[in-house]
């Protein structure tokens, strides 16, 4: 049995007639009538920001432009980990999971590796400043934290590196960054960094997270790179013991480089400021009060911004992660050992919940039944604002899938892409926990907005943080004007990048000189000052996994093709791939299909399923060929026989497809793909 389907362990529970546990309702709505949601509360979700200026709103925190850039007193990520310190000392702080528990390294034996290692990276030769760069080609680990805090302890910038990336565009990070030390956490990565060396120079040392194989030390060698375990920096730091150089808070922690869907990877620049700004921001709206007994399970890329964001908050209050194994295919195991009471999640993961959880309930009239009257039940809870797991609906139905996730989990957040409303209302209802939605880019240090407490609509991603001002401004092409409340949004406060690393071009294109970050993204004020994302300003959108996709480069990959003369690739915020509307070249393709024997003219073709079969099979080889990622590959198509034109509006004067038009023009067929494969996949 798939552990999903055995989250619909309640098909056990009915035997004789399937209504015999529906008479408990009663007790199940009485019991919380009496926490209806408080009246300051609906005040305050019926006017979630103030108006500065037209387009232009804030958070209600920061009623007068003083902007929060600091929690708790603490102004640097190093600052954070200390008052975690202070608080758990040799409390649990960092777990790898043994066998059937979690064993843990505490706070202080955090601190005093930390303190070795950044002492033997000050031996190495790495600078106390922004020039000293630590490229990280890790996984989540110990190691991972250990060489973070490290380098916050000497005033360091970490560097990440992932496999994503691509073995071109790593060499590009390390010869910009000038990187002279990389660690890495396993033997292949090493590998890869030495037979890459002509295109990284700098490169001196490599530290392993695992044993350094002979073999492997003796290449370095030969290349004059010396191959070190991470054990080895520590002693070497041990015995170079040196005190701490802690930055300030517009010194450099981090450069992010993004994937370079769209050209070279750009390196977004972040400031100490840039994360205590949005951590605290986080802990003023969510209240997000956490304790040394809580604990998070780490398994969203700390490469990336978000998963870095949530480990600050839980070390400023001294709580404890536990990391995945590794294996994904372990992930639901790790889960309910770790017995986690702080989740982070990517829509991805709570879709995939959520369909398998519905199909499940699907397998029979009585299961579904069951399911159905239960989740009404909590539903009816929800729209009076209440979120529980403590009603006879959760023994008899929605216990089996909170343990799947520990049970225990008391916050939930959201993240990297929208959640579908029916989506929001199943964590609600069948977990019993209040998720909070966030939006926000790399170049925000992850936030921009979060969904206020409270808050039962889908739909929109919350106002601003109390750490930055929105506005909007007028994107006429697409016929978006502050006027409508619509425009493209505009973040400004302490959450803003410093820059694009070396890169004052691309810099000065996406921070305005009044230091306003222009995302590219297309939003919407709603009646009660929440934000909507509504569309991309620029040609890149992101799937549901957190992957963004360009579809121009897409697009000009299939081009390649004779068979097709127009090509219009697009997504889905709410879906993890892209589809297609294809116009086939008649020249090519009556020879084709005559070839083949086959009758019709060119419009009779195009419906057929011959053709569409042969397209598809084109394009897989095209994108194969060209090296497209599997979540760029369309997955499905539609064969269209009218050309787009400029008469219709789909094409500009300069014969460029015109992305808006083009998507409201055949909304209606891209939805019908994405209906057809996903009632394709349920059966």
């Amino acid at each position: 049995m798939d552990e999903y389907d055995s989250l619909m362990y309640t098909g056990t529970l009915i035997s004789g007639g399937a209504f015999a546990v529906l008479g408990v309702a009663g007790y199940c709505l009485n019991r919380y009538d009496s926490k209806p949601l408080g009246h300051d509360a609906a005040i305050k979700l019926s006017n979630q920001s103030i108006e500065l200026e037209p387009g232009h709103r804030a958070s209600h925190l920061a009623p007068k432009g003083e902007l929060i850039n600091s929690m708790y007193g603490c102004t640097t990520t190093h600052e954070a980990f200390m008052r975690g310190l202070r608080i758990s000392e040799t409390g649990d702080c960092l777990g790898v999971r043994k066998g059937h528990s979690y064993e843990y390294i505490s706070y202080r034996e955090v601190y005093e590796r930390a303190q070795r290692v950044g002492s033997s990276l000050l031996k190495k030769g790495v600078s106390p400043n922004e020039e000293g760069i630590v490229g990280i080609f890790a996984g989540n680990s110990i190691e991972w934290v250990v060489m973070e805090q490290a380098c916050a302890m000497f005033s360091m910038v970490v560097v990440p590196l992932y496999d994503t990336l691509g073995t071109e565009a790593v060499t590009f990070v390390m010869k910009r960054t000038n990187m002279t030390l990389v660690m890495a956490d396993s033997t292949k990565k090493a590998s890869s960094l030495l037979a890459n060396l002509q295109e990284s120079p700098m490169l001196k040392t490599i530290v392993l997270t695992c044993d350094v194989p002979l073999d492997l030390k003796q290449q370095g060698k030969e290349k004059n790179i010396d191959i070190l375990s991470m054990q080895s920096m520590e002693m070497l730091g041990l015995a170079n013991i040196h005190e701490p150089i802690p930055g300030r808070p517009d010194d450099v922690v981090t450069i992010c480089f993004t994937s370079g869907t769209t050209g070279e990877p750009k390196g977004v620049v972040l400031t100490h400021k840039n994360f205590m700004s949005v951590m605290g921001s986080i802990i003023a709206v969510t209240k997000s009060q956490l304790y040394p007994t809580d604990r998070h399970f780490s398994y969203l890329p700390l490469a990336h911004i978000f998963e870095r964001i949530i480990h600050i908050d839980v070390f400023i209050h001294g709580a404890k992660i536990g990391f995945m194994g590794g294996s994904i295919r372990d992930m639901m195991a790790d889960i309910q050992i770790l017995k986690p009471t702080i989740f982070a999640a990517v829509p991805r993961v709570l879709n995939r919940l959520h369909d398998k959880v519905i199909q499940g309930a699907a397998k029979s009239k009585a299961l579904s039944t069951i399911f159905h009257f239960a989740y009404s039940r909590k539903l009816a809870l929800l729209r009076k604002g209440i979120i529980t797991r403590d009603t006879v609906w959760d023994k008899l139905v929605f216990g089996k899938i909170q343990g799947m996730l520990g049970g225990h989990i008391r916050l939930m957040f959201s993240g990297s892409a929208p959640l579908a409303k029916e989506v929001l209302d199943f964590v609600r209802c069948a977990l019993g926990v209040q998720i909070w939605e966030g939006y926000g880019q790399t170049e925000s240090c992850g936030g921009s907005t979060v969904t206020l407490e409270h808050e039962l609509e889908g739909g929109h991603v919350g106002p601003p943080l109390p750490c930055l001002t929105i506005k909007l401004i007028d994107v006429p092409e697409m016929n978006y004007f502050v006027k409508d409340n619509k425009g493209e949004i505009c973040v400004r406060g302490d959450c803003v990048m410093r820059e694009y690393y070396k890169d004052p071009q691309k810099t000065a294109e996406t921070v305005d000189e009044e230091g306003w970050l222009l995302t590219g993204d297309v939003g919407r004020w709603t009646a009660n000052g929440s934000l909507q994302i509504i569309d991309r300003r620029k040609n890149i959108f992101k799937l549901a996994q957190g992957e963004y996709v360009a579809p121009d480069k897409i697009e000009t990959e299939y081009m390649a093709s004779p068979l097709i003369m127009q090509i219009f690739v697009d997504g889905d915020s709410l879906k993890t791939y892209v589809v297609a509307i294809v116009v086939p070249d008649p020249e090519a393709i009556l020879p084709w299909a005559k070839k083949r024997e086959m009758n019709g003219d060119f419009e009779t073709l195009c419906k057929g399923q011959a053709l569409k079969e042969e397209l598809m099979k084109e394009i897989k080889e095209i994108g194969k060929e060209a090296g497209l990622k599997s979540f760029e590959q369309v997955k499905d198509i539609f064969v269209c026989s009218k050309q787009f034109t400029l008469e219709d509006g789909l094409l500009t004067p300069t014969f460029k497809t015109k992305r808006p038009a083009l998507r409201m023009h055949f909304q209606q067929t891209i939805d019908d793909i994405y209906l057809h494969n996903e009632t394709h996949s349920a059966q």
